[in-house]
Protein backbone atom coordinates (compact mmCIF):
# COMPACT_ATOMS: atom_id res chain seq x y z
CA UNK A 1 0.00 0.00 0.00
CA UNK A 2 1.22 3.49 -0.85
CA UNK A 3 2.36 5.79 1.97
CA UNK A 4 -0.38 8.29 2.94
CA UNK A 5 1.50 11.31 1.59
CA UNK A 6 1.81 9.60 -1.81
CA UNK A 7 -1.76 8.31 -1.81
CA UNK A 8 -3.05 11.84 -1.19
CA UNK A 9 -1.45 12.99 -4.45
CA UNK A 10 -3.46 10.35 -6.36
CA UNK A 11 -0.63 9.55 -8.79
CA UNK A 12 -2.82 7.08 -10.72
CA UNK A 13 -4.90 10.08 -11.81
CA UNK A 14 -1.89 11.58 -13.58
CA UNK A 15 -2.70 9.37 -16.57
CA UNK A 16 -5.37 11.96 -17.45
CA UNK A 17 -2.62 14.50 -18.01
CA UNK A 18 -1.26 12.42 -20.89
CA UNK A 19 -3.77 14.38 -22.96
CA UNK A 20 -1.10 17.08 -23.18
CA UNK A 21 0.81 14.64 -25.43
CA UNK A 22 -2.08 14.29 -27.91
CA UNK A 23 -1.30 17.43 -29.96
CA UNK A 24 2.28 16.23 -30.46
CA UNK A 25 1.21 12.76 -31.60
CA UNK A 26 -1.22 14.16 -34.14
CA UNK A 27 1.06 16.82 -35.62
CA UNK A 28 3.11 16.45 -38.82
CA UNK A 29 5.92 13.92 -38.52
CA UNK A 30 8.77 16.38 -37.98
CA UNK A 31 7.85 17.54 -34.47
CA UNK A 32 7.32 14.07 -33.03
CA UNK A 33 10.98 13.20 -33.68
CA UNK A 34 12.37 16.35 -32.08
CA UNK A 35 13.75 15.87 -28.57
CA UNK A 36 12.95 19.50 -27.76
CA UNK A 37 9.25 18.89 -28.45
CA UNK A 38 9.16 15.94 -26.07
CA UNK A 39 10.95 17.97 -23.42
CA UNK A 40 8.33 20.72 -23.72
CA UNK A 41 5.51 18.19 -23.46
CA UNK A 42 7.18 16.49 -20.46
CA UNK A 43 7.39 19.84 -18.65
CA UNK A 44 3.75 20.54 -19.45
CA UNK A 45 2.76 17.09 -18.22
CA UNK A 46 4.66 17.58 -14.95
CA UNK A 47 3.14 21.02 -14.44
CA UNK A 48 -0.39 19.64 -14.82
CA UNK A 49 0.37 16.66 -12.57
CA UNK A 50 1.40 19.09 -9.82
CA UNK A 51 -1.68 21.24 -10.47
CA UNK A 52 -4.01 18.23 -10.39
CA UNK A 53 -2.48 16.89 -7.16
CA UNK A 54 -2.82 20.29 -5.53
CA UNK A 55 -6.54 20.27 -6.33
CA UNK A 56 -6.93 16.72 -4.99
CA UNK A 57 -5.21 17.76 -1.78
CA UNK A 58 -7.36 20.86 -1.44
CA UNK A 59 -10.58 18.91 -2.03
CA UNK A 60 -9.57 16.22 0.44
CA UNK A 61 -8.73 18.82 3.07
CA UNK A 62 -11.98 20.73 2.63
CA UNK A 63 -14.21 17.65 2.24
CA UNK A 64 -12.55 15.44 4.86
CA UNK A 65 -15.63 15.35 7.11
CA UNK A 66 -18.00 14.43 4.27
CA UNK A 67 -15.50 11.94 2.85
CA UNK A 68 -15.30 10.23 6.24
CA UNK A 69 -18.99 9.27 5.86
CA UNK A 70 -18.56 7.87 2.34
CA UNK A 71 -18.15 4.07 1.99
CA UNK A 72 -15.13 4.42 -0.32
CA UNK A 73 -13.74 7.91 0.25
CA UNK A 74 -13.41 7.33 3.99
CA UNK A 75 -10.29 5.30 3.19
CA UNK A 76 -8.52 8.31 1.70
CA UNK A 77 -5.37 9.41 3.50
CA UNK A 78 -6.76 12.65 4.93
CA UNK A 79 -10.34 11.50 5.62
CA UNK A 80 -9.05 8.45 7.50
CA UNK A 81 -6.64 10.56 9.55
CA UNK A 82 -3.53 8.72 8.33
CA UNK A 83 -2.22 11.98 6.84
CA UNK A 84 -2.36 14.98 9.22
CA UNK A 85 -4.05 18.05 7.79
CA UNK A 86 -0.95 20.17 8.50
CA UNK A 87 1.24 17.89 6.40
CA UNK A 88 -1.35 17.90 3.63
CA UNK A 89 -1.31 21.70 3.57
CA UNK A 90 2.47 21.69 3.16
CA UNK A 91 2.11 19.23 0.30
CA UNK A 92 -0.51 21.48 -1.26
CA UNK A 93 1.90 24.42 -1.18
CA UNK A 94 4.66 22.29 -2.70
CA UNK A 95 2.44 21.09 -5.53
CA UNK A 96 1.34 24.65 -6.33
CA UNK A 97 4.98 25.73 -6.50
CA UNK A 98 5.68 22.80 -8.80
CA UNK A 99 2.75 23.61 -11.11
CA UNK A 100 3.89 27.19 -11.63
CA UNK A 101 7.60 26.41 -11.49
CA UNK A 102 7.53 23.80 -14.26
CA UNK A 103 5.05 25.92 -16.22
CA UNK A 104 7.38 28.90 -16.17
CA UNK A 105 10.18 26.79 -17.65
CA UNK A 106 8.19 26.59 -20.89
CA UNK A 107 8.55 29.45 -23.39
CA UNK A 108 5.67 31.61 -24.48
CA UNK A 109 3.96 30.86 -27.79
CA UNK A 110 4.73 32.79 -30.96
CA UNK A 111 1.73 34.96 -30.13
CA UNK A 112 3.33 35.87 -26.81
CA UNK A 113 1.01 33.86 -24.56
CA UNK A 114 2.90 32.48 -21.51
CA UNK A 115 2.40 28.75 -21.04
CA UNK A 116 1.88 29.18 -17.30
CA UNK A 117 -1.56 30.64 -18.07
CA UNK A 118 -2.79 27.12 -18.88
CA UNK A 119 -2.07 25.45 -15.51
CA UNK A 120 -3.25 28.69 -13.87
CA UNK A 121 -6.55 28.46 -15.79
CA UNK A 122 -6.87 24.82 -14.78
CA UNK A 123 -6.38 25.75 -11.13
CA UNK A 124 -8.92 28.60 -11.31
CA UNK A 125 -11.49 26.32 -12.96
CA UNK A 126 -11.03 23.66 -10.31
CA UNK A 127 -11.11 26.14 -7.45
CA UNK A 128 -14.44 27.41 -8.79
CA UNK A 129 -15.57 23.79 -9.08
CA UNK A 130 -14.48 22.87 -5.56
CA UNK A 131 -16.13 25.80 -3.80
CA UNK A 132 -19.18 26.51 -5.97
CA UNK A 133 -19.72 24.83 -9.33
CA UNK A 134 -19.72 21.24 -8.06
CA UNK A 135 -23.03 22.07 -6.35
CA UNK A 136 -24.71 22.92 -9.68
CA UNK A 137 -26.25 19.97 -11.48
CA UNK A 138 -24.82 19.33 -15.00
CA UNK A 139 -22.43 22.27 -14.59
CA UNK A 140 -20.36 20.09 -12.26
CA UNK A 141 -19.78 17.56 -15.05
CA UNK A 142 -19.12 20.25 -17.64
CA UNK A 143 -16.34 21.64 -15.46
CA UNK A 144 -14.65 18.24 -15.53
CA UNK A 145 -14.91 18.17 -19.32
CA UNK A 146 -13.44 21.67 -19.62
CA UNK A 147 -10.52 20.55 -17.48
CA UNK A 148 -9.71 17.88 -20.05
CA UNK A 149 -9.94 20.41 -22.86
CA UNK A 150 -7.49 22.67 -21.07
CA UNK A 151 -4.99 19.80 -21.01
CA UNK A 152 -5.20 19.35 -24.78
CA UNK A 153 -4.86 23.08 -25.42
CA UNK A 154 -1.92 23.24 -23.02
CA UNK A 155 -0.21 20.44 -24.92
CA UNK A 156 -0.65 22.37 -28.15
CA UNK A 157 0.68 25.55 -26.53
CA UNK A 158 3.73 23.69 -25.18
CA UNK A 159 4.90 22.89 -28.73
CA UNK A 160 3.29 26.03 -30.22
CA UNK A 161 0.92 24.30 -32.65
CA UNK A 162 -2.76 24.73 -33.41
CA UNK A 163 -5.13 22.35 -31.61
CA UNK A 164 -7.65 20.85 -34.03
CA UNK A 165 -11.21 22.01 -33.38
CA UNK A 166 -12.45 18.48 -33.98
CA UNK A 167 -9.95 17.10 -31.46
CA UNK A 168 -11.14 19.62 -28.88
CA UNK A 169 -14.77 18.71 -29.53
CA UNK A 170 -14.00 15.00 -29.26
CA UNK A 171 -12.16 15.59 -25.99
CA UNK A 172 -15.06 17.62 -24.60
CA UNK A 173 -17.76 15.09 -25.48
CA UNK A 174 -15.76 12.07 -24.32
CA UNK A 175 -14.72 13.65 -21.02
CA UNK A 176 -18.33 14.76 -20.42
CA UNK A 177 -19.37 11.18 -21.12
CA UNK A 178 -16.89 9.96 -18.48
CA UNK A 179 -18.10 12.57 -15.99
CA UNK A 180 -21.74 11.48 -16.25
CA UNK A 181 -20.66 7.83 -16.04
CA UNK A 182 -18.88 8.73 -12.80
CA UNK A 183 -22.09 10.27 -11.44
CA UNK A 184 -24.02 7.16 -12.47
CA UNK A 185 -21.60 4.93 -10.56
CA UNK A 186 -21.80 7.22 -7.52
CA UNK A 187 -25.59 7.15 -7.63
CA UNK A 188 -25.71 3.37 -7.96
CA UNK A 189 -23.63 3.06 -4.78
CA UNK A 190 -25.44 5.84 -2.91
CA UNK A 191 -27.46 3.36 -0.88
CA UNK A 192 -24.25 2.06 0.67
CA UNK A 193 -23.44 5.48 2.12
CA UNK A 194 -24.71 6.56 5.52
CA UNK A 195 -25.60 9.95 4.03
CA UNK A 196 -25.36 11.95 0.85
CA UNK A 197 -21.90 13.24 0.19
CA UNK A 198 -22.66 15.63 -2.68
CA UNK A 199 -25.74 17.86 -2.75
CA UNK A 200 -26.13 17.66 -6.53
CA UNK A 201 -26.57 13.87 -6.30
CA UNK A 202 -30.12 14.53 -5.10
CA UNK A 203 -30.88 16.02 -8.54
CA UNK A 204 -29.48 13.08 -10.51
CA UNK A 205 -31.49 9.94 -11.26
CA UNK A 206 -30.45 6.81 -13.17
CA UNK A 207 -32.89 7.65 -15.96
CA UNK A 208 -31.66 11.23 -16.30
CA UNK A 209 -28.01 10.17 -16.31
CA UNK A 210 -28.69 7.46 -18.89
CA UNK A 211 -30.30 10.11 -21.11
CA UNK A 212 -27.02 12.05 -20.91
CA UNK A 213 -24.64 9.12 -21.21
CA UNK A 214 -26.14 7.55 -24.35
CA UNK A 215 -26.03 10.65 -26.60
CA UNK A 216 -22.58 11.62 -25.31
CA UNK A 217 -21.24 8.17 -26.18
CA UNK A 218 -22.57 8.65 -29.72
CA UNK A 219 -21.20 12.20 -29.93
CA UNK A 220 -17.77 11.02 -28.76
CA UNK A 221 -17.57 8.41 -31.51
CA UNK A 222 -19.06 10.74 -34.13
CA UNK A 223 -16.80 13.70 -33.37
CA UNK A 224 -13.71 11.48 -33.42
CA UNK A 225 -14.83 9.89 -36.68
CA UNK A 226 -15.35 13.31 -38.26
CA UNK A 227 -11.94 14.40 -36.98
CA UNK A 228 -10.24 11.50 -38.76
CA UNK A 229 -11.74 12.44 -42.14
CA UNK A 230 -11.80 16.22 -41.79
CA UNK A 231 -9.95 18.24 -44.48
CA UNK A 232 -7.71 19.68 -41.76
CA UNK A 233 -6.62 16.21 -40.59
CA UNK A 234 -6.11 14.95 -44.14
CA UNK A 235 -4.02 18.02 -44.97
CA UNK A 236 -1.90 17.49 -41.85
CA UNK A 237 -1.22 13.79 -42.36
CA UNK A 238 -1.55 13.50 -46.11
CA UNK A 239 -4.38 10.94 -46.02
CA UNK A 240 -7.52 9.87 -44.21
CA UNK A 241 -5.86 6.72 -42.83
CA UNK A 242 -6.76 7.66 -39.25
CA UNK A 243 -10.30 6.54 -40.02
CA UNK A 244 -9.08 2.95 -39.54
CA UNK A 245 -8.76 3.66 -35.81
CA UNK A 246 -12.49 4.38 -35.47
CA UNK A 247 -13.45 0.72 -34.73
CA UNK A 248 -11.04 0.60 -31.79
CA UNK A 249 -12.40 3.87 -30.38
CA UNK A 250 -15.95 2.60 -30.84
CA UNK A 251 -15.12 -0.62 -28.99
CA UNK A 252 -13.49 1.35 -26.16
CA UNK A 253 -16.61 3.47 -25.67
CA UNK A 254 -18.92 0.46 -25.78
CA UNK A 255 -16.68 -1.48 -23.40
CA UNK A 256 -16.85 1.42 -20.96
CA UNK A 257 -20.65 1.45 -21.21
CA UNK A 258 -20.64 -2.26 -20.42
CA UNK A 259 -18.52 -1.67 -17.33
CA UNK A 260 -20.80 1.16 -16.17
CA UNK A 261 -24.14 -0.61 -16.65
CA UNK A 262 -23.25 -4.27 -16.11
CA UNK A 263 -20.32 -4.15 -13.72
CA UNK A 264 -21.36 -0.99 -11.83
CA UNK A 265 -17.92 0.47 -12.46
CA UNK A 266 -16.89 3.77 -14.01
CA UNK A 267 -16.38 5.84 -10.88
CA UNK A 268 -12.66 6.14 -11.54
CA UNK A 269 -11.73 6.03 -15.25
CA UNK A 270 -8.01 6.26 -14.47
CA UNK A 271 -8.15 3.01 -12.49
CA UNK A 272 -10.20 1.23 -15.13
CA UNK A 273 -7.61 2.08 -17.77
CA UNK A 274 -5.12 -0.01 -15.80
CA UNK A 275 -7.41 -2.65 -14.31
CA UNK A 276 -9.74 -3.72 -17.14
CA UNK A 277 -7.75 -5.90 -19.55
CA UNK A 278 -9.95 -5.30 -22.65
CA UNK A 279 -9.62 -1.53 -22.13
CA UNK A 280 -5.86 -1.84 -21.66
CA UNK A 281 -5.52 -3.93 -24.83
CA UNK A 282 -7.72 -1.58 -26.86
CA UNK A 283 -5.79 1.45 -25.60
CA UNK A 284 -2.44 -0.07 -26.49
CA UNK A 285 -3.84 -1.26 -29.81
CA UNK A 286 -5.10 2.22 -30.59
CA UNK A 287 -1.74 3.84 -29.77
CA UNK A 288 0.11 1.25 -31.82
CA UNK A 289 -2.20 1.61 -34.81
CA UNK A 290 -1.93 5.41 -34.75
CA UNK A 291 1.86 5.12 -34.75
CA UNK A 292 1.84 2.67 -37.66
CA UNK A 293 -0.64 4.67 -39.73
CA UNK A 294 1.00 8.05 -39.20
CA UNK A 295 4.70 7.20 -38.82
CA UNK A 296 5.32 3.88 -40.58
CA UNK A 297 2.91 3.52 -43.50
CA UNK A 298 4.46 5.00 -46.68
CA UNK A 299 3.08 8.40 -47.57
CA UNK A 300 2.71 9.64 -43.97
CA UNK A 301 3.81 13.23 -43.66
Amino acid sequence: MMPPFVQALRPHQWVKNLLVVAPLLFTPQGLVYEAASWLMVALAFTSFCCAASSIYLLNDIVDRDEDARHPKKRHRAIASGRLPVGVARLQLLGMLCGAFGFGMLLPATAAGVPFVLWPASYLVLNLAYSFWLKRLVVIDCMCIALGFQLRVQAGAAAIDVHASHWLLLCTFFFSLFLAFCKRYEELSRQAEASGQTRKTMADYTPTFLSMMIGPLAALSILSYSLYTVSPETIATHGSDRLMFTVPIVTYGVFRYLFLVYRRKEGGDPALLLFRDLPLVVSGLGYAGLVFVLLRVVPGAT
